[in-house]
Formats: C-alpha cells, structure tokens, sequence
C-alpha cells in the first residue's frame, strides 16, 4: 500500500516536473535539494514509475556510505509499503537485498564502481543517481567520469542525475555538458546559532587526536542543550573514538544516548532513524548525519566543529584519516539538522570570530586521498593516467606518480601504466590494491582463511581496546561478540569466498602470529621496520617509528607496521597496530627494496666508504671498502663541499681578494667574468677543481687544494680577458704619496682606506671598471675622519672641517690650508725637513 500522503507532503515533488523534463531533453541534470525534501527517496520512485507516474525504469541510486544506503532503501520500501527485497533492493559491500522484482536498486559508490568495471552498458539500467555529490568522496568523482565515458561511447540513452544537497552545483553542471540545475526548495524553520567556546583555549587536532579538554567541553554543552531546549539532541564528532568518549561523559543525564557512524550496528542505526518512542534522545554521530540521513525528533545541533578527512604523506607511505576542522559549509548542513522539523537551535563548540577563517567546502578527496585504488580503477578502465576522464578536478601529479609505483611494484600495472591481469583481479575484489596484494600473496604463503582473516583487520582498523597486537586482535575478533566483531567475521566470509575454494596456500600451516606478520608486511612492505632500541623501530621507508610504553611489541626484533600516523610536529610516526616479524619475512615481503651496493658518503665531516646490504632505509649487513669507486668517492667530496662550505679548501688572504675580485667584475661587467658565489662554484667543481678533486679521497686532501690557483682556471684566458684583471680589478691602487693601497671588494663599491696626507694633490676619485672607489680618509693614527666617492668635492667642502678638527690632535703631520699646493706624504712634518734638507 503506497503511503500517498507521505510521498505528497515530500517538498521536492514540486521539482520533478523540470527534472523530468531536463532528462527527456538533455538525459543529463543537476537536481539541488536541502537535506530531508526527498531528493533520495522521492525522486527515484517517480523516475522508476513507481508513484503511478510514467513508464516504469530501473534505477540505480549511489550513495557514498553503507549506511545511507541502507538507510534509503529502507525508506522508499516504507514508502511503498514493502520491505527491501521486492521493488526496492540495496546492495553494500557484503550483503546484497534484492529480488527479481527489483526496480530501484541503492548501491554504495564503491559498488557501483565494481559493477561498472565488470559492465560498462550497465545493461537494464535506465537511470543512474548519485546522491550527495557535494561530498567529493573520491568514489563518486569516480563514478561520475566512467558514467559520462559511457553516455558518450555506448549509452547515450542512459540518463543521469547528480544530486546535491547545496546550492554549489555549477562545477557539476559543467561537467555534464552544461546540464540543466533543479532547484527544490527545502521547508525549513529558523535555527538559532549559540556561540559556546571552550572557556580556556584547546589543543588543535593534529593527526587523529582531539584534545580531550574539547571532548569534555562538547559533552558539558549536551547537558547545557539538554536543559536550556527541549527535544532530541543531535551532536556532531569526528570519529568513533570521540564519540565513545563523549558517550561516557554524558553518562546519568535524563536522555537516551544513541551512537550513529558507520560501524554502528545495524539495530542501533535503525533506532535512530525511526525516531523517538517517548523518552529524549542525544545521537551521537559522524559527519554521516549531515546530509545522507534524516534523524526524527531533533530540534537541538551540538557541533564539535571538527571532521575528517583523509590525508597521505606520500614520502613517507603513511595514509590515514586526519581530524581538521569542518568547513563552512558543513556547518550550514549540520545546522540545518535542528530545522527540519521545528525551530531549533545549533550550539557551536568554537568562537564566532573564527568562523570566517574556515574553509568554504570541505577539501575535494582526489586532492588529499591516497590515489592508488583510483590509479587502479582508471587503469582498468583503459585511462592509466586519468588524462581523458571528466572530473572535477585533476589528481595531483605527484600523488598519481606515487601510486603508479605503488602498483607497478605489486604487479597491478606494468611499465606503462597498463593494467596487468593481476591487477584486474585486484581491482574486483572491494579492497585497496595494497590488501588486495596482501590477501593473494597472503593466501599463496599462509592459506587463504588466514589471509583473509588479516586483511579484513586491516580494511576496518580495530577498536582501540583490541590494542596494538595485530596477532592479539585477531584472536579478540575471532571470539569477539561485539558490533566490530561481527562485521569482520561477514567481511571474512566475502573475502574468503572472492579467493574461491580452489586458491592456492589453503592448506598450509605455520603460526597465526607468522601468519598476520606476513600477511600485514605484504600489505605495507615500505613499513617493515627494524628495531632500533627503547621501542623505537625504523621503517624501509626511512620514516621512525616509536610504540607507546605500555606495549608489549617493544622487545619485537621486526615489526610489519600496520596502521601509524606521524603528527607534524613529531620526528617519528606513532604506531597503532602492527605484528612482529622476523628477518626472513621482512625480505620475502619487501624483496623489491632490497638494495646491496658500494655507498661512499660524507658523514660527521668524513668520507666513509661502505659496502652495504639494505631493506629500503634499513640497513642489514655493513663493512668497510677498502678501494671505493673513485667517481664515488668525488660525489662523497663535493657533497661534503655542499653540506659544510667552501671553507674545507685551503683560503689564503689573498685567494678570497681573488674571488671577491672576480665577482666584482662578475656583478659589474657580466659575462666572460666569471660567477664565482658559492652555487655556482660547486656546480662546476669540474671547470676548477680539477684535477686535484679526483685525486682526493678524505676531508684534509681538500684542505691542500690552493684555492687561488683553482679560480684562475675559471678567469677567460680563451678571449684573452684573463690578462686585464690587474688591469680591470687591481689587487692595489698607488696613492700620490708612493704608497700601494690594497683595494677591499667585498661591498657593493670596491673601499680604498688610506691616509688623508697620501692624498695631497689627487683632485679626482680612483676608478676600478668604471666603478669609483669609495675612498675612506684615515687619520694619521688610521682612525677613520671621512668617507667620500667624490674626492674633487671633499677637497672643495669637507676637507676644512676635518683638518680644523684633526689639526689640534696630530700637530706633527701636514695640515696644509690647500691640499693641492703640497707633496702628499705619509711621515710627519719634521721627517719631511729633514729629508728636504
């Protein structure tokens, strides 16, 4: 029995006119609907024909997370007066609701991305949804691309919808061929924004912590709501562990408090979708309850203001999801929550001021994600390098460098990027291609149960309590009854299966530790990690890696890290879940890393000369070369001229005038004078060094190169300038009184400093190139008096004040009325009579 009057009250009924339109004109349209008018239940019924309206289609709604689609097919079955199963039917990875009735099918994103692999007609499919694509889940971008291929190549009848619950949507009506917007709008009340800061400042999220003074704060603004509103509380945090966390802290308030994330189990979800049965409620949830689910009774929004994302340190091999604060526009959804039913009210955990400096939209997930399983997907999709797919925004170059390597070195994809036969069967089995690698090569090595036992741990990371022991948790699971528990054992099941009955490895034995060692090192070969000492390890990687003191993986000789994340702040990457090893393991695991070679490097101001053996950054086997390569150890010099300066070369006073000369004449003349800074020398050690370089094999054979006679080799003697640098750059000037003064370049003008009485009868400034020297006046005692480039206007302006002020100081020296009318000298006054005489 249809429930009519529901589907009519739906605020988004008002729109299906134009949407039906657009898709009979264009086949393509952007429908923007705010969260709770019906754009996920609604518009597929009337698409499919279910309402009585038009004929009857098979559609394909893709939602980007499990519990939102389960959550959709539930309510369109409602809606109808069926269960799922009949006309509407869902399928999540591991569990598949539908019949031959079947018209309306939800799917995960993820799902959708399989089915289309295996079927690029989608044959039997009339119309495709993908509901909050505002979201940027990578999936969805994904999905959106392959779709567009397909309406372009072999399906121009297949129509698609891309469903936003904002009003952002020109990006994606660009990139559906200019598509036409539908706009519903949305019946919403007013809701009253509450600023409640902390009271003292609080720690920023950094990794996957959240200060727990915030938590604390969080949970004392519920108890706040809960007594200054009435109805049910909606409260928004990061992930499952803060919301644990907080779910204690509300412990003995007068309210039902219910958890809502992905992990939640299936009853609990069901709970809080259904609505109230009398008593209040506060729901604690993800950022999933921002758009995908409506939540009955809630007239109350407390936001955390934080979210995750997922951030990849490529360098390093480390991916995970990272808390950082929610954007604006998350807000604006989350907000919304406490109006849909009522006038409400949003109590904010962070301070109004800070609100214009969040970002507008949350970071599109191509942009931050690891992007190997993308890499993957393009690659069987025939687009290795994703060039010709219709997406938002590009993936970075660098993050798609990184995970073409991540392929190529577990067989998914060949030299050229292509995909591998392998790499197909990577790419069906619902994993990232690294699980994918640890589950087939797993199941070879330790037996496909097992194997398939360790990567359903490591595809969902265990709750906190399971601890840090992969092998540990393992067993936990196994006899675990809990909600994490029982989605591992399902996920066993699938992955156990997809290797089929005939795989290789069944029946082999070994240990279970032996086993998830293995099977987690195949997975992350780049962090096997050595021990170094006090619970610290090395990965192949190069990155450190410390556990917490209380762990019992501290003795471990080798560990396969699992899971770490390495705050910006801290040296080495924090481990959360790893599994000892042994050497052997290491090496079958991370083979391709090994390295054994000659290494002659410059350490702690030395040349060292290594043969070594090594995993990545971690070392095996070292000893010591007696003949190193020579061409080796050269590089070893020059980078140690690099690190420590050209300082390690032998410097006379009269080898750095030289070079102070010549970039003199450099920075003046240009070009054929050459570049004589320290960038420029150590890129063409070869033009001056040699051959004395190549003759050197430790730090003091560098302190016996004469530096002077290496720059002469760079001066122009080829066009016969070499000879003018005396000439052009001279080391010293001769003063009126006889005198040699050497001339100092290291300014920007070249400084004569002599004695004022050794100027007498020099009416013009010297000049060096063309530059005039800046002449710095001494007193008799070689103290300075003055400092002029313009000697002609010192004679005539400044000489009269200096000799009224010097005169009385030095009585025995000259101090002649007009300088121009005496011999210059440096002596005294009765030195020059008694020569005179």
């Amino acid at each position: 029995m249809i429930r009519t009057e529901a589907l009519d009250r739906l605020p988004v009924r008002t729109a299906v006119p134009a949407l039906r339109r657009a898709l009979d004109d264009r086949g393509v349209a952007v429908l923007c609907a705010p969260p709770g008018t019906g754009k996920t239940t609604l518009v597929p019924l009337v698409l499919a024909g279910l309402t009585g309206e038009g004929p009857v289609r098979r559609v394909v709604v893709a939602e980007p997370r499990r519990i939102a689609a389960r959550a959709a097919a539930r309510r369109m079955a409602w809606l109808l007066g069926e269960q799922p199963g009949g006309r509407i039917g869902f399928t999540v990875r591991g569990e598949r609701v539908v019949g031959r009735d079947t018209v309306v099918e939800v799917v995960t994103t993820g799902v959708l991305l399989q089915r289309l692999q295996r079927d690029q007609e989608l044959a039997g499919v009339d119309v495709v949804i993908i509901d909050e694509c505002h979201e940027r889940h990578l999936d969805a971008d994904t999905v959106a691309a392959f779709l567009l291929d397909v309406r372009e190549a072999i399906r121009p009848d297949l129509r698609l919808v891309a469903a936003s619950a904002t009003t952002d949507a020109e990006g994606w009506a660009r990139l559906l061929g200019d598509a036409p917007v539908i706009e519903a709008q949305g019946v919403s009340h007013p809701v009253e924004v509450l600023w409640a800061p902390p009271a003292r400042p609080v720690k920023p999220p950094h990794g996957m912590r959240v200060d727990p003074a915030l938590l604390t704060h969080v949970a004392a603004t519920v108890r706040r709501a809960l007594g200054e509103r009435e109805g049910d509380v909606l409260c928004f945090l990061p992930g499952v562990g803060e919301i644990g966390r907080v779910a204690g802290q509300l412990a003995g308030v007068d309210a039902e408090v219910l958890q809502v994330h992905g992990r939640a189990p299936a009853a609990v979800q069901d709970a809080v979708l259904a609505g109230s049965s009398g008593g209040r409620r506060v729901v604690l949830a993800t950022s999933v309850a921002e758009s995908s689910l409506t939540v009955p009774g809630v007239r109350v929004v407390v936001d955390s203001g934080l979210a995750r994302e997922p951030r990849t340190d490529h360098a390093r091999g480390l991916s995970a999801l990272s808390t950082v604060r929610a954007s604006q526009a998350a807000g604006r959804q989350r907000a919304g929550r406490a109006g849909r039913e009522a006038p409400g009210a949003v109590y904010r955990c962070w301070d109004q001021a800070e609100d214009g400096r969040l970002a507008r939209f949350p970071s599109p997930e191509i942009k931050v994600a690891d992007l190997a399983a993308f890499a993957l997907q393009a690659a069987c999709w025939g687009d290795p390098d994703a060039s010709s797919l219709a997406l938002l925004d590009p993936p970075p170059a660098g993050a798609m460098g990184a995970a073409r390597e991540v392929l190529e070195a577990i067989g998914a994809v060949d030299g050229g990027g292509r995909v591998t036969e392998r790499g197909v069967r990577m790419s069906r089995l619902g994993l990232h291609p690294r699980l994918a690698r640890a589950l087939l090569d797993g199941a070879r090595e330790a037996g496909a149960r097992r194997a398939a036992e360790v990567v359903a741990l490591l595809s969902e990371e265990p709750p906190r309590e399971y601890g840090d022991d992969l092998a540990a948790a393992l067993r936990t699971a196994r006899r675990g009854q809990d909600g994490y528990a029982a989605r591992w054992k399902q996920e066993v099941r699938r992955l156990s299966s997809s290797l089929g009955s005939g795989s290789p490895g069944t029946g082999k034995g070994g240990s279970d530790d032996a086993a998830v060692g293995l099977v987690a090192a195949l997975a992350f070969p780049e962090r096997v990690a050595r021990a170094r000492g006090d619970g610290a390890f090395l990965m192949a990687s190069g990155t450190g890696a410390e556990l917490r003191d209380s762990s019992r993986l501290r003795s471990a000789p080798w560990l396969a890290v699992a899971v770490a994340d390495r705050p910006s702040h801290a040296a080495s990457a924090r481990v959360r879940l790893a599994a000892v090893i042994d050497e052997s393991t290491a090496l079958l695991a991370s083979g391709h890393l090994r390295v054994r070679g000659e290494e002659v490097r410059w350490v702690d101001g030395e040349v060292v000369a290594r043969a070594v053996d090594r995993l990545g950054a971690v070392e095996l086997a070292v000893r010591p070369l007696k003949q190193p390569d020579p061409e080796l150890v050269r590089g070893a010099l020059v980078e140690g001229l690099r690190r420590e300066g050209l300082g390690l070369l032998r410097w006379t006073r009269d080898s750095e005038q030289l070079r102070l000369r010549l970039a003199f004449l450099h920075r003046v003349l240009g070009s054929p004078w050459p570049d004589v800074s320290d960038g420029a020398l150590l890129a063409e050690t070869g033009a001056w060094l040699e051959p004395e370089l190549s003759r050197a094999r430790r730090r003091s054979d560098l302190g016996r190169i004469d530096a002077a006679q290496a720059l002469r080799r760079l001066l122009p003697w080829a066009t016969g300038e070499a000879a003018r640098l005396d000439e052009l750059a001279p080391e010293r000037i001769e003063v009126p009184s006889g005198s040699r003064i050497r001339v100092e370049y290291g300014g920007e003008q070249p400084v004569l400093a002599v004695k004022l009485q050794e100027l007498f009868g020099m009416g013009e400034t010297p000049r060096v190139a063309g530059v005039p020297v800046l002449v710095h006046l001494l007193s008799p005692a070689g103290r300075p008096a003055a400092v002029t480039a313009d000697l002609a206007s010192f004679w005539r302006e400044g000489y009269r004040a200096v000799r009224a002020e010097l005169r009385g100081r030095y009585p025995k020296h000259p101090w002649p009325e007009d300088p121009a009318t005496v011999p210059a000298t440096r002596f005294t006054s009765a030195r020059l009579k008694r020569q005179g005489s």
